[in-house]
């Protein structure tokens, strides 16, 4: 087994590395400042130009494939650079990104939505959860009733990315309530003027998710991505398009985090020595170091395994459940080491503390990945032997 990175793959991560040094943490105060007045972190102006300079030197599109303009990079590669880019807390993404399952449009759909996408022309969004319907996909009730050469859609969707900006939404309704989820379920591109709304949902992080409500909204039939009736089948395709790149950010932030303990550690003085002497906080900075190791290749191997063209879900959903698990625990003790300062809002632990709990809920709860790794496992799906065996 060889972990060396090639000199072009280092190259492509020390460029990111420094980008986020140089680029993205000097804006960390007024980001805090301006999250703590009720204010984007970063507008959509700020996010474009930091795009658009990291675009200069090649960074566009890191897994958009080089036909379309991209990097077309590895999933190992890009889960090195969500390493990178997690250790801030600014919200930064590369441009020239669009959703999976745009890909499967037709060449009307490509040129009105995918290529624009791309270009960072117009914003998408991916909606499938309800009210009722979260962790369990098959339960939605969101409806679309043929009309002529249309189609009218009526539901709520709730705690969508990217709702409140999005110019069009991939929405998934219910076409043939008898057949199910497979085979009833459709999905539609939607633009924002056809007449759904976005109701802004406030949470503990700085996560802004939207509500989107379809009342009549009417559709054409030429709107329909892919095929009537095989939407739950792209569902899953988005949602196990890169699981493990949740966790892989996560990476970085636990490595940003441990070593503000370890600095805090040797330079807080209690008694007479300073703190890092103390068997309590060595305990907690030599468990988060096991756990963040154990981590990083959990979140590689599942990445490798993208690549290689394996069934990585089993994968994924170990590096996600870890991932959200153990960066709590990480930031947690964290906090802990910093005493009183880490509670207040001056440092920004409190930030991270609330950010990185989202990540045991989002894209697949905790008790989700458990219930499929568990089922792998039971049915022999899933050896426990691992790749290895």
């Amino acid at each position: 087994m060889d972990f060396t990175l090639s000199t072009e793959e280092r190259e492509v991560r020390d460029w990111v590395r420094t980008f986020v040094q140089r680029e993205l943490m000097p804006m960390e105060p007024e980001v805090l400042r301006r999250e703590r007045a009720g204010q984007p972190g970063v507008t959509e102006e700020e996010l474009r130009a930091l795009q658009l300079k990291a675009k200069e030197s090649g960074f566009w599109g890191v897994q958009t494939p080089e036909e379309y303009g991209g990097m077309g990079l590895s999933a190992v590669m890009t889960a090195l650079l969500e390493a990178e880019l997690g250790k801030t807390f600014v919200p930064f993404r590369f441009g020239g990104y669009a959703d999976n399952i745009l890909f499967y449009a037709n060449e009307e759909q490509k040129q009105n939505y995918l290529l624009p996408t791309i270009a960072g022309e117009k914003r998408s969004c991916f909606a499938i959860t309800e009210p009722g319907a979260g962790s369990d996909a098959k339960a939605i009730r969101t409806s679309a009733r043929k009309d002529g050469g249309d189609w009218i859609i009526n539901g709520e969707k709730t705690f969508i990315t990217g709702g409140n900006e999005a110019d069009f939404v991939m929405v998934f309704a219910v076409t043939d309530p008898e057949k199910g989820a497979n085979g009833g379920v459709t999905c539609f591109l939607v633009d924002r003027e056809m007449g759904w709304k976005s109701e802004y949902i406030d949470t503990m992080g700085e996560w802004g998710p939207a509500a989107l409500i379809f009342e009549d909204v009417r559709v054409p039939e030429s709107q329909i991505l892919g095929e009537e009736g095989q939407g739950f089948n792209l569902a899953m395709q988005w949602i196990g398009r890169g699981r493990y790149l949740l966790p892989a950010r996560a990476i970085g932030s636990c490595e940003r985090l441990l070593s503000m303990a370890i600095e805090q550690a040797n330079n807080r003085v209690t008694f007479g020595q300073p703190i890092a002497d103390r068997q309590a906080i060595q305990w907690m900075i030599a468990d988060s170091g096991v756990e963040l190791e154990a981590l990083r290749w959990l979140v590689l191997h599942a990445a490798w395994q993208v690549d290689q063209g394996m069934d990585s879900r089993h994968a994924q959903s170990m590096a996600k459940l870890y991932g959200g698990q153990k960066a709590n625990e990480i930031v947690d003790r964290v906090l802990q080491i910093h005493g009183g300062m880490g509670y207040t809002r001056e440092l920004p632990v409190e930030r991270w503390y609330r950010e990185l709990r989202l990540l045991r809920i989002y894209e697949g709860t905790d008790e989700i990945q458990r219930r499929t790794i568990a089922r792998n496992l039971l049915k022999g799906h899933a050896k426990v032997t691992g790749i290895l065996g």
